[in-house]
Formats: structure tokens, sequence, C-alpha cells
């Protein structure tokens, strides 16, 4: 991809995957399912998780899985408002760039 992703949109990608899998989800699957929508590294993504749960955006609790713990993330309350926020704003922002890109004569 040729544009730039900034934190907030990596912020709002990381919170829609996460929000998708109801009971949480562990840190390689989150990397499998953003590499799906965009090009990130393991060590771009980490920094994020930690940020969203440091803003008390995700929680964070370990689970056993084949005799090893395996880190998983939740959405919070304050994570699903986030979300939305950036499901608004990014239907306005998809809208002005489609008008500017798309309909420029």
């Amino acid at each position: 991809m040729v544009f730039n992703t900034g934190a907030a949109l990596l912020d709002a990608i990381v919170l829609a995957v996460v929000y998708r899998e109801e009971e949480g989800t562990y840190g390689y699957k989150i990397t499998q399912d953003v590499r799906a929508v965009i090009e990130i590294s393991e060590s771009t993504l980490y920094p994020v998780l930690r940020r969203l749960q440091k803003d008390d955006c995700l929680e964070v609790y370990d689970k056993e899985f084949h005799g090893r713990n395996r880190r998983y993330y939740k959405v919070t309350e304050r994570g699903r408002c986030q979300l939305e926020l950036y499901r608004q704003e990014w239907g306005s922002y998809i809208s002005k760039i489609n008008d500017l890109l798309l309909n420029n004569k």
C-alpha cells in the first residue's frame, strides 16, 4: 500500500479486529488479521496493543493453550466507545476523500 497508516487508523483497525472476537483474541492472530488488510510488522503492532491497553481500550489476560500461556486481548467498554467514534469519523473522512479523488474534474 502506498499510503502511510497513522496511529489513529492503526488503533481503529486493531480495535475492529479484536472486537470481532467476543471472548478476545491473541497477538499472533491479531497480527495475521491486520496483515490481511494492511502491511504491518509485529514490531509495529505490539506497541499499538500496549498503547490501547494503557488507554483502557483493551484488557489483557493470559490463558493456557497446549501447556503454554497465551496472551489474549479483549475490547473494553471504553474501547467500544472509541471504536464507534473511529467508525463515525471514518465515514466522514472516506466520503470527503472519495469526493476529492474520484469526482475531481
